[in-house]
């Protein structure tokens, strides 16, 4: 498992799949899992640039939860690699699948910690699934970090669990990759 991580437009999307491209054998062994859903018009239009920078030939997967319906899926199964990109998208639509009628402002911390809960599960299924499968597992992500300390709650909720979540998925990945400005930096 490779984990990409890097600020927003730093490129780590672009490195992920050129990474793919210089390990991939045969044409049609890439499964690609998108994790947005287009809600408005500016994400409709960033769908669409990626799928621009695709290959046609890489098999696409729109999905942010439930993975274990891939163990029937064929193209799952047939392929060698998988980029799951993005896990920060996936979180927050997952957030907001749990908790759709709840006011983050007011939410307590034990709904906080099972709402992480959850999203540790979901993650690990799918770290799971690729690795039963033999598939080699790239997942993009954004580092939360570096930024200002939000000044809304949910956004301090959604930036603590992000940072969990690249923590446990960067101590079970072999590498680990800072993306900045475009330029790839090992760091494990």
């Amino acid at each position: 498992m490779i984990l990409v991580i890097g600020g927003a437009r730093s490129g780590k999307s672009s490195y992920a799949e050129r990474r793919i491209k210089e390990m991939q054998t045969d044409e049609n062994d890439v499964v690609y899992i998108a994790t947005a859903i287009p809600f408005d018009g500016d994400m409709n239009e960033r769908i669409k640039r990626h799928q621009d920078d695709r290959p046609n030939n890489w098999h696409t997967i729109e999905r942010y939860k439930q993975f274990n319906q891939l163990k029937t899926n064929e193209e799952f199964l047939q392929s060698k690699y998988v980029l799951v990109d993005c896990m920060t998208v996936m979180i927050t639509n997952l957030m907001f699948d749990h908790y759709t009628d709840v006011d983050f402002e007011k939410i307590n911390n034990k709904q906080i910690n099972k709402l992480e809960l959850g999203i540790e599960v979901v993650v690990n299924e799918l770290i799971d699934l690729c690795d039963q499968h033999s598939k080699t597992l790239i997942i993009v992500t954004n580092e939360v970090g570096y930024g200002l300390v939000p000044s809304y709650r949910l956004g301090r909720i959604f930036r603590d669990i992000a940072g969990r979540m690249n923590q446990k998925i960067a101590s079970k990945a072999q590498e680990v990759i800072l993306v900045t400005a475009g330029i790839p930096l090992r760091i494990k």
